[in-house]
């Protein structure tokens, strides 16, 4: 038995010893290391020289990733679609010069937060350091979040930073809804005329502490008309600081000449059915 133990180790020993000389023959002879091809892998490696190209070619290449089509705001999203292409600015000290000009220059961004935020103390503005804020051209005003209520942070003050704000020249008025213009908002509303002059004076206190604004964008959604009291009043302060009016693209009234439906409709007899 044990002469047959042996027999047996010996012959695995050996099966072994072959097994091993047949995977050494069959692996691919190891080349000697070529200086040529390894000067070429390195070649290739090299990265890639940004600041070489034309600023008019880094600048396309800023807006393609750093602006955004929405209005800018406290959001939980930022994290997932803005945070990552702000990646840039820690790039070196050029890179975050060229890239934040771009950034902050170029979005829109919201003066009061709205949805989840709406009663955060301090708005996004007030989050941004003074060299950021000397940077920003657009704002939006949005109307409409918490009429019932509005919100105790949504004051014209020193906390918005607006005094370093000297590039502003376009303010974006977003309308979602007038409680003034129709009687289905009794009851929820504080005061028929308490929304327009509360709005109204928002708006007076922008322009006055952003002189440098050139143009009033006003946009709503459809329910929103240029009759409605809150727009007459937003119109009428805005020409009274004498700045231009200007119409966004979601309502379309650069397109469409707005008609009184009702008064159409009982003229052509079709008021009653």
């Amino acid at each position: 038995m044990a002469r047959k133990s042996k027999a047996i180790d010996h012959m695995v020993n050996r099966m072994s010893k072959v097994r091993l000389v047949d995977e050494r023959a069959a692996a691919p002879p190891q080349s000697q290391d070529d200086p040529v091809e390894d000067g070429k892998e390195a070649a290739q490696r090299q990265p890639f020289r940004f600041f070489d190209l034309p600023y008019e070619l880094r600048l396309r290449v800023y807006e393609e990733l750093l602006i955004f089509p929405k209005t800018i705001d406290l959001d939980e999203t930022n994290y997932r679609t803005i945070a990552p292409a702000l990646r840039l600015f820690l790039v070196d000290h050029r890179m975050h010069d060229e890239a934040s000009r771009v950034f902050y220059g170029g979005n829109t961004f919201r003066v009061f937060p709205i949805g989840r935020y709406i009663n955060r103390k301090h708005p996004l503005l007030a989050w941004f350091p003074r060299k950021y804020r000397a940077q920003l051209t657009r704002l939006e005003l949005r109307l409409g979040p918490g009429f019932t209520k509005p919100p105790k942070c949504w004051v014209v003050d020193s906390r918005l930073g607006l005094a370093a704000m000297k590039k502003v020249y376009k303010l974006k008025v977003f309308v979602e809804l007038d409680p003034a213009s129709n009687d289905v908002f009794e009851g929820f509303r504080a005061g028929k005329n308490f929304y327009t002059e509360y709005c109204v004076g928002l708006l007076r206190g922008l322009l006055a502490q952003l002189p440098s604004i050139d143009d009033v964008e006003f946009d709503a959604y459809p329910s929103v008309s240029k009759s409605s009291p809150l727009l007459r009043g937003l119109l009428e302060e805005t020409k009274l600081n004498q700045k231009r009016v200007a119409w966004g693209p979601e309502r379309g009234w650069d397109e469409i000449v707005e008609v009184d439906l009702v008064g159409v409709l009982q003229k052509m007899g079709l008021d009653t059915f």
